[in-house]
């Protein structure tokens, strides 16, 4: 396929979303603020993690007035459960900065959105398009897969000549048709037809065109780049309680787990014995002395590229 019949698939992929596009709260009122809430939210998180969350957060932050006015301490409250703290803190400082420099309203230019603290390429077309109207492409994810199957990008979709080519070909498509539309269709197509894997191709109303499709290499385009090897990570964690409560710490900044809070713990480093690298920490971060009892039991759960290993003490 070449970009000369964009128009027709762009024709053909506003039909499909009509008739397929999921009903999510952020496309039922749409107004700059509640596109950058969504927008935000679901970097790096499923949406279905993203949907009892969002109505709560925007009833307490209708607007950035309201979150410029709260503390940091409040805002991840409400954040809490959808991970990558950094992107709430990201969104609190940019709406201090829409209330500092913009007088409360989310500006319509890329580049006043590009100077807001978080927002990069992505974001700021996502806002300019679907809350504003204007012509502006999106890149993400899904984005990304699209037309890498339908025009058989091989290389990296990450850099270099490749992503010059996707930004080419989501600046032409979002020309042909109305931006909000045209650039919510490709995310959802991506989302839910041309998955990252087991893509349901009898479905896509752009598989005639899609040259993946027809030489048999939709599993392989994409290219992916080779996965991050994990990091082992060793916790020890003190469940202290009294009277009914468990004791919580923030994290010291800068470290692992920085600024979130949970129950006291420390990194343990090999050959070191976790219940006295937990005493030592808790003292030298909190100021806490810790009882350290009888171990019950260990956890593990993987977080991006660490892979958590936490024994956990019973401790006063």
């Amino acid at each position: 396929m070449s970009e000369a019949e964009l128009p027709s698939l762009v024709e053909r992929l506003l039909e499909w979303y009509a008739a397929h596009r999921r009903d999510l709260p952020w496309r039922r009122e749409v107004s700059p603020w509640r596109v950058l809430v969504a927008e935000t939210m679901l970097q790096q998180t499923r949406v279905a993690a993203v949907l009892p969350r969002y109505e709560a957060f925007l009833e307490r932050f209708p607007d950035p007035e309201a979150m410029a006015a709260a503390g940091e301490d409040e805002v991840l409250a409400l954040w809490s459960g959808l991970g990558y703290y950094r992107r709430a803190r990201s969104l609190h400082a940019a709406a201090r900065a829409v209330v500092s420099r913009h007088g409360g309203r989310l500006p319509a230019d890329r580049e006043a959105l590009l100077a807001l603290p978080g927002i990069g390429a992505y974001t700021a077309g996502a806002v300019l398009s679907i809350a504003f109207g204007l012509p502006e492409p999106v890149v993400e994810g899904n984005v990304e897969r699209v037309f890498a199957r339908v025009f058989l990008l091989r290389g990296d979709v990450k850099r270099g000549a490749v992503r010059k080519r996707l930004w080419e070909l989501a600046r032409a498509a979002v020309a042909g048709g109305p931006p909000d539309r045209v650039n919510q269709a490709l995310m959802e197509l991506g989302a839910l037809v041309c998955r990252p894997r087991g893509a349901r191709c009898g479905e896509c109303p752009l598989a005639v065109d899609c040259r993946a499709f027809r030489e048999g290499r939709v599993a392989e385009v994409p290219r992916r780049p080779p996965r991050r090897k994990p990091v082992p990570v060793t916790l020890a964690v003190a469940l202290a309680r009294r009277h009914g409560r468990v004791l919580l710490v923030r994290a010291p900044s800068g470290g692992f787990l920085a600024g979130t809070w949970g129950p006291p713990f420390a990194v343990a480093e090999a050959g070191a014995r976790p219940a006295d690298a937990l005493r030592a920490a808790v003292r030298r971060s909190h100021g806490l002395r810790l009882r350290v009892g009888e171990p019950l039991g260990t956890v593990r759960h993987t977080i991006t590229h660490h892979r958590i290993s936490a024994r956990c003490f019973r401790a006063s």
